[in-house]
Order: structure tokens, then C-alpha cells, then sequence
């Protein structure tokens, strides 16, 4: 066999690991939060912000990517968007832990898109 990529004695599969990511999109500051997960953020938050990524995020103009969270895994990213989702009861403190996250890292609300371009 042919040797490829600098291995010698023929093809061998390497696992690539992909990040992944959790993030918020909203329309204004402190305005609709959308909560997703991705593999591919750049890709998801273009989409979202074509109005392409999901009915919610379309119907709400939520075109805004205000926190990012990155995991190695995506049962990791998952694991997180399911926490930032729970609780449905307690559904206004919810929302004010979700905002504190936001502005703990993001203080002004910016459009985090460019950023990660």
C-alpha cells in the first residue's frame, strides 16, 4: 500500500476531535434568549443570524450571538446545554442566572460573531 500523510506501511485512521460548542443568541440586551449546541459555530451562527438556524431563533429575530462556551466532546456541550435548559419550574431565576452568565463575560451584550470569524 501507498504511504499517506507521512505513514509509512499503508492507511491508518486517526479520530479527529472536533470542538464543540454551547452558545446564546438573543435579539436585544436582555432581551429572548435562544440556548443551542453546535459542532461547528461560525457554520450555526450564520445560520441564526440568516434567520435559517432554527423557527425560534427566526420567529424572535435573534440574530446575536452573545456567549460561547467551548467543549472538547459533545456529550460535554450537551451535557451544558441541557443545564442552562433545566429547570423549566423556576423558569424567571433561570433566566436571571442565564443573564449574569452573559454579562459576566460579556458585559455589554456585543455581537461575539466577529469573533469568532
Amino acid at each position: 500500500m501507498p504511504a499517506k500523510a507521512g505513514i509509512s506501511g499503508g492507511w491508518r485512521c486517526v479520530r479527529v476531535m472536533r470542538r464543540s460548542w454551547t452558545y446564546i443568541m438573543t435579539n436585544k440586551p436582555r432581551g429572548v434568549l435562544y440556548i443551542g449546541v453546535t459542532s461547528n459555530l461560525a457554520v450555526r451562527v450564520d445560520q441564526h443570524r440568516r434567520g435559517v438556524g432554527s423557527v425560534f431563533c427566526s420567529k424572535y429575530n435573534l440574530r446575536c450571538l452573545v456567549l460561547a462556551e467551548e467543549h472538547q466532546r459533545i456529550d460535554d456541550a450537551i451535557a451544558r446545554e441541557k443545564a442552562l435548559k433545566a429547570l423549566k419550574a423556576l423558569k424567571a431565576w433561570k433566566r436571571d442566572w442565564k443573564i449574569e452568565l452573559i454579562e459576566a463575560g460579556n458585559p455589554e451584550w456585543r455581537d461575539l460573531f466577529e469573533l469568532i470569524m
